[in-house]
């Protein structure tokens, strides 16, 4: 029962990790736990190579040829064995880690080359220092070596902006130009080269970003939310008019072009540091005259306390009809952590006109409570899309995967230099939730499977599971 249900949890812990917000790079997503990350959570790393004659159909033996850690758990010239499928030439070498000892249980066994054997090397006796380990990685963002290309990528998507930006001085920034017109490029990849242009790029940069801006090539504008981001970044407030135009004014733009817009507004409302705030919201502020789409940045109005459009926001909400309902909820909450006497006027009058509507606010977003963390120290908006009245059940007019993301409207703090109150942020995005309730009955029907048939090498999968779950769970 403790293997099932360290099991459990560590595949629900995977899932989650999908849509908990953490402080990385702005615009990027980690395909993967890294190397660095998998090898520190184990208890041995070896480089082996596979015995000749000696496979199975479902592992094989394998000859300790290096051990990157656990010295004491493992010896070159030890043989073991692992689960492994296929057939590889003698001279393979492969990467192999363990877990529980005494006797260890080894992973699947990954195929390396010679580049990629001095790299795992290397890594293994990286500083702590993000800083440091990000000078080591980027030499190897679209290296030639698939396997290590990916890796850099991944430690610098988990890599917090500010340690981004102490490397400014190290960017190769003529390459970073050249990546970013590959139209061959994957989008994750390039958000973050655009990233890294907002930090290594200069002024006149900004041209290149412009046409692709004003492209009319999906593949030029891939990654656009992190392209309008490094726009604004190379030429400040001057460059906002052009986004205002594209994409926040122009009922034309499409749905997700316009939200990348608001996506990097976010940003530059929170860790840009580029543009004032004040101007951030101006241009924000354009979107409550689109009705269908001002449930998306009402949250952010409130969190950042702009209280100037009340008188706005309730003629929003009396106007709501099939097609905009959704912005009712986000409005209610806007009013709710409005510290002006208005709001609560207004708030008495909306609840006459919809009491659905406000008991749903009222129901999955409470009441403000008091937190330690200061407003100001809050997790970056960028992280947390928001404007989806989620739980409450609003219907869209876009395709749902259009909107995938979004997380409920009410995300505000009364002023930060008055007093700690702020809203506690609880994820209900639909599609999430129902993966990670997909995921964790995927992981229940898994588990019970390893646990029915659990000798032979199914046993020794269980117990890995079980490992690794007590390891990330405490369990």
């Amino acid at each position: 029962m403790r293997k099932l249900t360290a099991m459990t949890c560590a595949w629900v812990s995977l899932s989650l990790l999908q849509v908990v917000p953490v402080l990385a790079c702005p615009f990027c997503a980690a395909v993967q736990q890294t190397l660095r990350q998998e090898m520190a959570s184990m208890d041995a790393v070896v480089l082996a190579k596979i015995v000749k004659g000696g496979q199975t159909e479902t592992d094989a033996e394998f000859e300790i040829l290096d051990v990157v850690k656990g010295d004491k758990l493992a010896a070159t010239g030890k043989k073991i064995r692992a689960a492994y499928f296929g057939s590889a030439p003698a001279e393979t070498v492969f990467l192999i880690m363990g877990v529980d000892p005494p006797e260890l249980l080894w992973s699947s066994p990954l195929p390396v080359t010679a580049k990629a054997i001095d790299y795992i090397k290397a890594i293994a006796k990286l500083p702590e220092a993000a800083q440091e380990q990000l000078l080591f990685y980027i030499k190897y963002l679209e290296h030639d070596d698939n396997l290590l290309a990916r890796d850099a990528y991944d430690e610098f998507a988990q890599a917090d902006y500010k340690e981004i930006k102490l490397i400014k001085d190290k960017m190769d920034r003529p390459q970073v130009l050249k990546w970013i017109q590959d139209v061959n490029l994957p989008p994750d990849r390039k958000r973050l080269f655009l990233v890294m242009l907002g930090v290594c790029g200069k002024p006149e940069d900004a041209q290149l970003i412009e046409k692709l801006l004003k492209s009319e090539d999906p593949n030029r504008r891939a990654g656009l939310d992190a392209m309008i981001a490094c726009y604004v970044t190379l030429r400040g407030a001057d460059g906002l008019p052009l986004i205002e135009e594209l994409f926040l004014k122009n009922k034309q733009s499409q749905y997700a072009d316009t939200y990348s817009a608001i996506m990097a507004l976010r940003f530059h409302g929170t860790e840009g540091g580029i543009v004032e705030r004040k101007r951030v919201l101006q241009a924000l502020q354009i979107i409550l005259q689109r009705p269908e789409l001002a449930d998306l940045v009402i949250p952010d109005l409130a969190r950042w306390e702009d209280w100037t459009q009340i008188d706005r926001l309730v003629e929003l909400f009396k106007k709501a009809d099939d097609k905009t309902s959704w912005v009712r909820v986000p409005v209610i909450n806007y009013l709710r952590v409005c510290p002006l006497p208005e709001a609560a006027k207004q708030l008495q009058e909306l609840e006459a006109i919809d009491p659905a509507a406000f008991k749903r606010a009222k129901t999955f977003f409470p009441v403000p409570q008091p937190v330690t963390t200061p407003a100001a120290k809050q997790t970056s908006s960028i992280r947390l899309p928001t404007g989806t009245d989620g739980i409450a059940g609003k219907k869209h007019d876009k395709p749902a995967d259009d909107r995938l993301g979004e997380l409920p409207g009410a995300t505000a703090s009364r002023a930060a230099d008055i007093s700690t109150e702020a809203i506690v942020v609880v994820p209900s995005n639909r599609f999430n939730a129902a993966c990670v309730m997909l995921m964790a009955a995927s992981s229940v029907g898994i588990a019970m499977w390893l646990a029915i048939t659990g000798a032979g090498n199914h046993g020794v999968l269980a117990r890995a599971w079980a490992h690794v779950g007590a390891k990330s769970t405490g369990v």
